[in-house]
């Protein structure tokens, strides 16, 4: 490691002292395979770089040296004994949870925050690499020619001579391509590749949107609107009946929400975001009860439903 970090600061060391008309080939110092290679005279690098044209650049030797951290946390000897024994399976969690942080700082628009949390991320993308890399499947290098390959695949209006009206038209576009992927990959029925691990919600909407563009949807809103009284109907006959049968009463509340996942999608909402920010409103709506019986002398435990809900309704008042 230590040899290939003298090297790489050799390298750069070198623009220093190379004519100013020659062009170098500046190319990532290291073991690792798919070698990323272009010519850049040394008197435009900094050019390239706030073009980012330039593949030798301070994020590149940057990462590097990230992609070294990782392999030394997992290095079988003098590796940590956390990073060693985990799997795809155990890191998989903490994706999720890296990503749900990657939005909450969006959301809170924390950009300082923002860069920690995608620094996070991206760490659990080299967590990813580093194991498939020793296990002979896969390494960083090949995950980036694969989204740089597919990018540009997408976009023949930006890199080749396509011609795109607009946005909505790039969406469809972006949606037929994936198609024709899905079926290369001998993925044929109109719902394959749409994740399980993905939140219910976020699932609920992809699978409507795939069924969706084959004919199978609601002609508007109303249809779903009616499914959705349907589905409480339903609810409401099963408790009639005596409610006893758990098993049916969690699947008739599921497709109450399903349905509700339809009724957001056909109005242009997402619903995972829609019920994200009821959760938020719930519960800033709920601490102002608490303060206000704080001023009371009183807390939620020893207090009536009545003055609570009159309270909600006070808040609710409050910030129309």
């Amino acid at each position: 490691m230590k040899a290939r970090r003298r090297i790489v600061d050799a390298g750069l060391a070198i623009l220093w002292v190379w004519p100013a008309a020659a062009a170098v080939r500046m190319a990532s110092v290291t073991a690792r395979p798919a070698l990323c290679v272009s010519p850049v005279p040394p008197n435009r690098m900094s050019e390239a770089r706030a073009s980012g044209k330039g593949r030798t650049t301070g994020a590149e030797v940057i990462l590097e040296r990230l992609l070294d951290i990782m392999a030394r946390l997992r290095d079988p000897e003098a590796g940590c004994p956390w990073d060693r024994e985990q799997s795809f399976a155990t890191i998989a969690p903490y994706t999720i949870e890296e990503a749900y942080e990657v939005a909450d700082a969006i959301e809170r628009g924390d950009l300082d925050e923002l860069r920690d949390e995608l620094g996070d991320l991206l760490f659990q993308v080299v967590f990813y690499c580093q194991m498939a890399r020793e296990a002979g499947r896969f390494d960083f290098a090949e995950v980036v020619e694969g989204i740089c390959a597919k990018m540009i695949r997408r976009h023949p209006h930006v890199f080749a001579d396509a011609r795109i009206g607009g946005a909505e038209e790039q969406r469809e576009a972006w949606e037929r391509h994936k198609v024709e992927e899905r079926r290369s990959r001998a993925a044929h029925g109109a719902l394959d590749g749409v994740a399980r691990a993905l939140p219910a919600l976020m699932r609920a909407e992809k699978l409507q949107r795939r069924a969706a563009k084959v004919g199978f949807d609601w002609p508007d809103v109303s249809g779903a609107l009616a499914k959705v009284d349907e589905e409480r109907q339903e609810i409401g006959a099963e408790l009639q009946d005596g409610g006893r049968d758990q098993h049916r009463l969690a699947e008739e509340v599921g497709d109450l929400l399903f349905a509700c996942v339809n009724v957001a999608r056909l109005l242009r909402v997402d619903a995972e975001t829609a019920l994200a920010r009821a959760n938020d409103k719930f519960e800033r709506r709920f601490c102002a009860i608490e303060a206000e019986l704080h001023a009371r002398g009183r807390c939620p435990g020893t207090s009536s439903l009545e003055e609570m809900d009159d309270i909600w309704e006070q808040v609710k008042r409050r910030e129309r």
